[in-house]
């Protein structure tokens, strides 16, 4: 990725760990069909966040660790400022936009810009990812859009529910606790049936927002499987929060696109070096 390696020897390298799920079969009684649907709502208030995490980034060639601050307003922008070294100086800046991002490399002196895609976004995270997704990766959450007749399965075990829902490109599986109703796990599946997205979400925290009770998850484990690449091309993310503040007042994202920088057109570059 576009970063540098920080705080290398700090800490033990975070990498996605394995999650149990369910595998006793079961129906989708009133009391499962109202979870769903409480469970689908319970994001609706979050908005803005603002928050600062350490993020572990591994791919088949090479693995990151950077501090981070991380700024967006889901459905609209996201920046991420990153910083390196004991004072914390930044050494880069992303503005994540619906349609386009920029990316000031502080240290090689230069901006690069192109549209917000998935390619773009793996050559500089090294994540294949939507933008939409990995907005609300980084906030914790998943949108479940999908009605009730979408679900074909649901599986209980250990306190905990699954639902396999039939989406537009594949299907998804969701893991609840239904004490609590949040999303702990999410898997991703293509109209093969092979998992594409996997996401799992540890140590929650309850806020106060917009005068309701919203449950976030400190920790997130985000791995993407390419078929295209050797070892099924796997890439992880692990996002750890040391202080976040959600919706906060007044809140905008500012971004000062560089003078004097050389420019790089990612639409124009391959796969870049540092991935």
């Amino acid at each position: 990725m576009i970063c540098i390696s920080i705080l290398a020897g700090c800490a033990e390298f975070r990498t996605v760990t394995e999650q149990d799920w369910p595998s006793e079969s079961a129906g989708l009684t009133p009391e499962l069909a109202l979870l769903y649907r409480e469970v689908a709502i319970s994001s609706s208030a979050l908005h803005s966040l603002d928050g600062y995490a350490d993020i572990w980034i591994k791919t088949p060639r090479r693995q990151e660790r950077v501090y981070s601050n991380i700024q967006l307003k889901r459905s609209e922008d996201m920046r991420i400022i990153i910083s390196a070294g004991i004072l914390g100086w930044p050494v880069a800046d992303m503005l994540f936009r619906t349609d386009s991002l920029f990316v000031h490399d502080m240290l090689n002196n230069r901006l690069l810009v192109g549209r917000n895609t998935p390619d773009n976004m793996e050559k500089i995270l090294g994540m294949r990812s939507g933008y939409e997704f990995l907005s609300d990766a980084l906030f914790g959450v998943v949108r479940l859009q999908e009605p009730l007749r979408a679900i074909e399965s649901v599986k209980t075990g250990a306190g905990k529910v699954s639902y396999t829902i039939r989406t537009a490109s594949g299907k998804q599986e969701v893991l609840v606790d239904p004490l609590t109703k949040t999303i702990e796990a999410l898997q991703v599946y293509d109209r093969s049936e092979r998992l594409v997205i996997e996401m799992h979400f540890r140590k929650f925290m309850t806020s106060r927002v917009a005068g309701a009770s919203v449950t976030l998850p400190k920790e997130i484990e985000l791995a993407l499987y390419d078929q295209r690449l050797e070892g099924n091309g796997a890439h992880e993310m692990v996002i750890v929060y040391d202080e976040r503040q959600l919706n906060p007042e007044g809140f905008t994202i500012r971004y000062r696109v560089p003078e004097k920088t050389r420019v790089v057109n990612l639409d124009r570059v391959g796969i870049l070096p540092w991935m």
